[in-house]
């Protein structure tokens, strides 16, 4: 191989695209540390340049017949370093933004999911102390929280006095309001 080593660019283009090992080797040995060492300078990383040389290596032999080199060889070499270490930033940025939109989503699911579980609990707490009042006084809460119906109605369907069922819905509330707390009392009064 150190005849190769004396053959200047364009003759080792010649040798490569007719599928020359040696030549491809000769090149590799001429190009490796100077692209090595400007990839590093760019990327800050010496694993990443060294992926990135090995990258165009392989892509140099794998296309060798197909490539123009309109230039010289050296000008084509970095050019594909170039072109490369593009390629990885912009895959590098894209990678980044995927990252934290997932990153996002996971943190906003897992927010929304809390937030669901202990609503859930909530509600359960409130159906328990809702079925725990006496059953005149639930089925007229029952019936004006959750059916919506006027006191008017409810007296109405009950055959009772609609005193009577402002009483019976304010002693709920109160109810529920010592055994939950205010808060809850709150959700229960504006939403049930």
């Amino acid at each position: 191989m150190e005849h190769y080593s004396k053959l200047t660019d364009e003759k080792l283009i010649l040798l490569l695209k007719g599928s020359d090992h040696k030549a491809y080797a000769q090149i590799y040995d001429r190009y490796k540390f100077i692209l090595h060492a400007h990839a590093i300078n760019k990327l800050r990383d010496r694993e990443e340049a060294r992926d990135i040389i090995q990258e165009v290596f392989t892509y140099l032999w794998a296309k060798r017949e197909q490539i123009e080199f309109t230039g010289s060889l050296s000008g084509y070499l970095y050019g594909a370093v170039r072109n490369a270490i593009l390629n990885k930033m912009s895959r590098n940025r894209v990678h980044e933004k995927y990252h934290d939109a997932m990153k996002a989503f996971a943190l906003h699911e897992q927010v929304v999911t809390d937030h669901r579980v202990r609503e859930n609990l909530l509600r359960e707490s409130i159906e328990r102390e809702i079925a725990m009042l006496p059953p005149k006084m639930k089925a007229i809460f029952i019936m004006s929280r959750k059916e919506y119906l006027s006191h008017r109605e409810i007296a109405w369907k009950l055959e009772i006095s609609e005193q009577t069922v402002s009483k019976q819905i304010t002693n709920a509330l109160k109810i529920l309001k010592v055994k939950l707390g205010i808060v809850v009392y709150l959700l229960v009064f504006l939403h049930l």
